[in-house]
């Protein structure tokens, strides 16, 4: 690691145009994340070894058989891209990343509708009753994680208010959720939140809960939405929970752990995330400005699969827009087209989720659930799925597969789920459901899809 180090200060003193502040300010930089990288590397390999996870000795990639007859070495000379310039990279458990569609589809995907003994889901009832339990117990004992019992409590203040927002067109509240940390001091996470309410609003009003890195959030999309009448609340991930494996020890998962190791079924960051999105909604719905009854939760990317796990888990939130989530998000596991299963429990993604996921890297068929429940647990409440004809990495196709896969859970509760088969052609807007997809002329962006999805909501939220 000194040598690392010292490899970065040597690079950063030959830049003979940057000042002395700069040179600074990029030696610490680049420290700061060869420490993280460092700690997450030793994080990942703890939890293999804690689940007896022994990873293959596969052959370098230059003589791998395996590698895809399409590619071609990068320019610098590490890593692979296709011919058509797109990522392939192979994983620990040695899978090559896929965008054949021919190879893509060899899976079986278990029925929603299916109850584990056997019997089918014939009525509502038994679905809440019997089959909706046991995908939730799936999902947080193998994929994200349970909840601890012993959470610490959340008071949220405003600690300041602008009335003169966007032109003076909004009234901005900052928010602060700021949680007990006496049990471990030495965490010290806290929930920022940025509100944003139309100034010419009258009597209680939507809210759309955009979650992000930051509470900073776009002007544009705060605009049109407060054009709409609604309100906007910019939920910041960062400040709860740190988007790394370097961070489990602190954050939230670190405050309730007193900076000790996951358990294998313990909650991952997501799951973290989508609690504090849980705290936030309590302290939205007694805002006497906003309608408890017409909340709503948006998320692109990673952000994404945080919207569709809070609302699977949370069942007030009334409304879903999921952007580009891809696997872990919308697009289902066990289909091997681009972001895939090994990626997610790799080094670089696993603290998203549960311990307990690593387990399936390289055995997908194993693997409990897939997206389409994911999606099915969000029902009958109106969900609104995003792809882009750019963003192959995500699979909408994937991501719509698994869309047509829930929707008899949708008809179940009587509601309109996707009722074609047939992939729509791009910008074509599937929005006459519940259950609402999109695939956009475009690459990983949610911008162009929230005027269609307020069009969407509007049938719910006014």
């Amino acid at each position: 690691m000194k040598a690392h180090f010292s490899i970065l200060l040597l690079v950063s003193a030959t830049l003979a145009t940057q000042t002395a502040t700069g040179q600074s300010s990029q030696q610490k930089t680049g420290q700061e994340r060869a420490k993280t990288d460092s700690l997450t590397k030793l994080n990942y390999q703890q939890v293999l070894q804690r689940l007896a996870i022994k990873l293959p000795t596969l052959p370098p990639q230059a003589e791998d058989p395996n590698r895809p007859k399409n590619a071609i070495v990068k320019g610098k000379g590490v890593g692979y891209n296709d011919d058509q310039g797109r990522n392939i990279s192979r994983s620990a458990w040695g899978a090559w990343i896929n965008y054949d569609e021919v190879r893509a589809n060899d899976y079986v995907l278990p029925d929603p509708l299916i109850l584990k003994g056997g019997k089918a889901v014939t009525s509502a009832k038994i679905w809440w009753t019997q089959r909706r339990p046991e995908i939730v117990t799936d999902y947080e004992s193998e994929v994200f994680g349970r909840i601890p019992k012993n959470t610490p409590s959340v008071s949220f203040d405003v600690t300041e208010t602008d009335t003169t927002a966007l032109a003076s067109k909004a009234i901005k509240k900052t928010i602060i959720g700021r949680i007990d940390n006496a049990a471990y001091p030495k965490a010290s996470p806290v929930i920022n939140i940025t509100m944003y309410r139309p100034k010419n609003a009258k009597g209680q009003v939507p809210l759309v809960v955009i979650i992000s890195s930051s509470a900073k959030g776009n002007n544009q999309t705060i605009e049109l939405l407060n054009q709409t009448g609604w309100a906007v609340a910019i939920f910041d991930t960062n400040s709860l929970q740190a988007d790394n494996g370097a961070g489990l020890n602190l954050g939230i998962i670190g405050l309730v752990n007193k900076g000790q190791f996951r358990k294998p079924d313990d909650w991952g960051v997501l799951r973290a995330w989508s609690w504090g999105l849980s705290k936030a909604l309590d302290y939205f719905q007694k805002d006497k400005s906003i309608n408890p009854k017409k909340i709503g939760i948006q998320g692109h990317s990673r952000w994404g699969k945080t919207a569709l796990l809070a609302a699977a888990m949370d069942t007030r939130w009334a409304a879903v827009f999921a952007s580009c989530s891809g696997s872990g998000g919308a697009s289902l596991e066990k289909r091997n087209f681009g972001e895939n299963l090994d990626v997610i429990a790799g080094e670089s993604e696993y603290h998203w989720m549960a311990p307990n996921f690593v387990k399936y890297g390289g055995n997908w068929e194993s693997f409990p659930v897939d997206a389409h429940q994911m999606i099915a647990l969000i029902a009958p409440r109106p969900l609104f799925i995003t792809g882009g004809t750019q963003d192959i990495w995500a699979d909408p196709v994937g991501e719509f597969k698994a869309c047509v896969a829930a929707s008899p859970v949708y008809k179940l509760l009587g509601k309109t789920g996707i009722t074609t088969t047939q992939f729509p052609a791009p910008d074509v807007s599937l929005i006459d459901g519940e259950l609402a997809f999109r695939f956009h002329e475009g690459g990983h962006t949610d911008s162009m899809d929230w005027p269609i999805f307020i069009s969407f909501a509007k049938k719910y939220f006014n």
